[in-house]
C-alpha cells in the first residue's frame, strides 16, 4: 500500500464523494452561487450540466450541505437504472415522507404530491436533486415533468436541480429542456486549482512535505486536462508508481510514463484494469 510508503493516513485521491475533499474553483463556485440563486428565487427547474468527471455529483454533494434543513426539505438521488417507481420510492423515503410496505406507485406519487402542497404552505422549500438525468428512464423523465409542473403558482417552493452530460442532454426529453429556467456549465480546474488540490488534498491525508515537483504538479493538469476525476486518477497513479520505484519525489517524467504506459485514455479517463496489474507487478 502506497500509503505507508508517502506517511500518508489514507488515500488521499479516493473516487468517492468525500466532502473533505471536495476543491471549490471558479467554476464550482460559480455553479453553487446559480443553484442557491434557483433555490432562493423559487425557480422550477434548472441543469447542472458537465462532462464525465467534471465533478457533477460532489457538487450536488456539497450543494445539498450548504442548503442545510432549516426551512427546507432536501433530496439527493441519482437516477440510473432506477424504474418509476423506484424512483419515487427513493424520493419520498429520503424526504421523510411516511408511506405504508408494498404502497403503490399512484400513492407515492399522490404522498409526493401532498408533501410539496404542505411545504408550500408552512413556506418551506423542496429542493430536489436529481443526478444523471440523462441515464433516466423514459418513464422517470415522465415523472420527473409532473412533479415540475404540479405547483406553477406564484407561491410555489418547489426546486428541481438535474444533472446532465453536455452531449447527452437531448435524452432529457423536449419538455424538460423547455422547462429549464437556468443552464449551469461545469467546468474543469485551471492549473492552479489542480495544483491547490493535489497539495491541499496530500496535507488532509497526513502528508507534511510535498510529494510533486511543481513541475509534475504542470505535467499532471496538462495531461488531466483539469478534469477532477481525471487529476484524481493520474495522480493516484503516479503515488502507486513512485512507491513502487522508492523515489523520494514524483517529478514529470513519472507522470508522463504514468500517462503512457498505464492506459489513462484521456476522452474517458478511465484505467484500463490489466495494465494497472502490470503496475502493482
Amino acid at each position: 500500500m502506497y500509503q505507508a510508503y508517502w506517511g500518508l493516513g489514507e488515500s488521499p485521491f479516493r473516487g468517492n464523494l468525500d466532502q473533505r475533499y471536495f476543491h471549490q474553483g471558479p467554476s464550482q463556485e460559480e455553479a453553487l452561487a446559480r443553484l442557491h440563486f434557483l433555490v432562493e428565487e423559487r425557480r422550477t427547474l434548472g441543469l447542472l450540466l458537465g462532462e464525465p468527471g467534471s465533478g457533477k455529483s460532489l457538487l450536488l454533494e456539497a450543494f445539498a450541505q450548504q442548503l442545510g434543513h432549516v426551512q427546507r426539505h432536501v433530496s439527493l438521488v441519482n437516477l440510473v437504472g432506477l424504474s418509476s417507481y423506484e424512483f419515487l420510492y427513493q424520493l419520498t423515503g429520503s424526504l421523510g415522507v411516511e408511506s405504508p410496505p408494498n404502497v403503490s406507485e399512484f400513492k407515492l406519487a399522490r404522498a409526493m404530491a401532498d408533501f410539496i402542497t404542505a411545504n408550500r404552505y408552512q413556506q418551506v422549500a423542496t429542493v430536489l436533486l436529481l443526478d444523471d438525468v440523462d441515464e433516466a428512464r423514459s418513464e422517470v423523465l415522465d415523472q420527473i415533468v409532473r412533479l415540475a409542473q404540479f405547483d406553477v403558482s406564484r407561491d410555489a417552493r418547489l426546486t428541481i436541480v438535474l444533472t446532465a452530460q453536455p452531449q447527452a442532454v437531448g435524452r432529457v426529453g423536449n419538455r424538460l429542456l423547455e422547462l429549464a429556467e437556468l443552464r449551469i456549465d461545469l467546468e474543469g480546474w485551471d492549473a492552479d486549482d489542480t495544483i491547490a488540490f493535489v497539495k491541499e488534498s496530500l496535507a488532509l491525508a497526513g502528508r507534511a512535505t510535498p510529494v510533486f515537483s511543481e513541475s509534475a504538479l504542470v505535467r499532471l493538469h496538462e495531461l488531466s486536462g483539469g478534469i477532477p476525476r481525471r487529476v484524481k486518477q493520474l495522480a493516484d497513479l503516479a503515488l502507486l508508481a513512485g512507491a513502487g520505484q522508492n523515489l523520494v519525489q514524483i517529478e514529470a517524467d513519472t507522470i508522463e510514463a504514468v500517462y503512457r504506459e498505464l492506459g489513462v485514455v484521456a476522452s474517458t479517463g478511465t484505467l484500463q484494469s490489466n495494465q494497472r496489474s502490470q503496475l502493482v507487478r
